[in-house]
This record gives C-alpha cells, sequence and structure tokens, in this order.
C-alpha cells in the first residue's frame, strides 16, 4: 500500500528471513548500533527503550557483538496508566513518582522467568502485559495504583541494569527511545546504576534518542537495496548473515 501510495520503493518484513535461519528476527537494532556507535576506546551499551527494552553492547576490543531484549521498557507502565487513567503515557514519570516502590511486589516481578534466560532472547508486549501484571498482583491486592506504576518503573529500570552488568561492569550507556522522556525512570536507572556506568542520551554522539529506531530501519533498507547483510547472527541466534526484507519497486 505503502509503495503503491506514495511511489516510493519500499522495503517491509525485516524479521521473517532471520527466522527461516533459525533466529528469533529480533532484535535488529545491534548491527547498526554497531556501524554507528562502536569506539576502541571506551566499552558501550547502547540502551533502547521503547514498549520493550533492549541493549547492545559494544566492546572497546570489537571481539562480540552482542544485544538482545532485556524486558519490558515502557510498556507495562503505558498499560497500567491506561488501565487506571486513560491516559496513553505517564509523562515525565509523574504518576508513577508519586507512588512508593514496593519492594516485595519488586522481587516477585524479578522472579519471572523471561528475566534469567540467557541471550539470544527477544520478548513482546505479547508476554510483558496487564495479564501477565495481574498474575503477580493477586498476592498484593492492597497496593495502590500509582505505588503499582512506581514499581513498574523501578522493575524496567533494575532489569536493565542488571542485564547490563555481566556485560559491562563499568563503561558508558547511551539510552534512545520514547523512555528517554520520562523523567523519574531515568532517574532510577542512575540509581541503579551508580558510578559504574556513565549515562547519555545518543544525542551526545548527533543522533536524537526519538531518530535513533527509525534511522537503523533506513540503514536496514539500505543494506537490503545494496544486497547486503543487515542481521547480527550472535544477536538474533540465525545460522549465518543475511540479506533481510521484501522489496516493493515502483
Amino acid at each position: 500500500i505503502i509503495a503503491a501510495e506514495t511511489g516510493i520503493t519500499t522495503i517491509s518484513d525485516f524479521r521473517r528471513k532471520d527466522i527461516a535461519l533459525g533466529g528469533q528476527g529480533a532484535p535488529l537494532v545491534p548491527a547498526f548500533h554497531n556501524v554507528i556507535f562502536s569506539s576502541d576506546k571506551i566499552d558501550r551499551v547502547i540502551l533502547n527503550i521503547g514498549g520493550i527494552a533492549n541493549v547492545t553492547f559494544l566492546p572497546k576490543d570489537k571481539i562480540q557483538l552482542i544485544g538482545f531484549d532485556t524486558g519490558p521498557g515502557n510498556t507495562l507502565l503505558d498499560a497500567w496508566i491506561y488501565k487506571h487513567k486513560k491516559a496513553w503515557q505517564d509523562k515525565n514519570g509523574d504518576w508513577g513518582r508519586n507512588g512508593k516502590i514496593h519492594e516485595a511486589l519488586l522481587k516477585h516481578l524479578l522472579q519471572d522467568p523471561y528475566f534469567h534466560l540467557v541471550a539470544p532472547k527477544s520478548t513482546g508486549r505479547e508476554y510483558f502485559n496487564v495479564t501477565w501484571l495481574q498474575t503477580y498482583l493477586e498476592e498484593f491486592a492492597d497496593i495502590d495504583p500509582a505505588s503499582v506504576q512506581a514499581t513498574l518503573t523501578e522493575l524496567t529500570a533494575l532489569s536493565i541494569i542488571e542485564a547490563i552488568k555481566p556485560l559491562m561492569p563499568q563503561g558508558e550507556i547511551l539510552i534512545c527511545g520514547g523512555g528517554v522522556h520520562n523523567e523519574f525512570l531515568l532517574s532510577r536507572l542512575k540509581h541503579a546504576a551508580g558510578l559504574a556506568y556513565q549515562l547519555h542520551s545518543t544525542e551526545v554522539y548527533g543522533l536524537h534518542p526519538d531518530w535513533v529506531e527509525a534511522t537503523a530501519f533506513a540503514w536496514l533498507a539500505k543494506q537490503t537495496l545494496n544486497k547486503q547483510a543487515g542481521n547480527a547472527p550472535a544477536v538474533t541466534g540465525a545460522k549465518e548473515k543475511t540479506i533481510l526484507g521484501g522489496v516493493y519497486f515502483t
């Protein structure tokens, strides 16, 4: 439809070829992160906080590219505030900031099997959603909704930092995606990170955090048109590199 309506060559369906080669088809952005953000001076993690959070580890020695989904990014926060306030997002994290982190619930949530899987791994809203959350809330019916939101914010922050620690005990974390606008989430990330990590927006290296994901898929489209591989087998689990996507020429 896009190709027909615009007259612009359109590339889509990037994941299926990787899946056909035994991969999970996600995450696909680490190969792009490696091209744009790798450094020979510092170990670096690119953290994308979309609905789901994913990380790309870019070691300065470039021995191996590692990337995977850490778990929920904004998806639980958005779903919970919509359920209670019919708002699409917790702007600046203000609602969650008004709650109190419930340590027992947080510990319970962090026991979910996904957080203990080894990479390569990927997940989505089909797993982390309100139904998933309600199963954990059955034992904590007395927690007020704002405190659940605060606890979900801490869950996102802690699950991210705990996933990064084994990869990179210290270094730089560059943050992109919609979660960068949640000030409460960023404050909890900084608290969890402590002094071991320098946290910055990708904008300090010239790419606005809202543009990274879109730019990554533009890069994937360029790879496809140039008949070059777009996946990273070490990340997705595919048995080999491959050209991704279907092309609708005009």
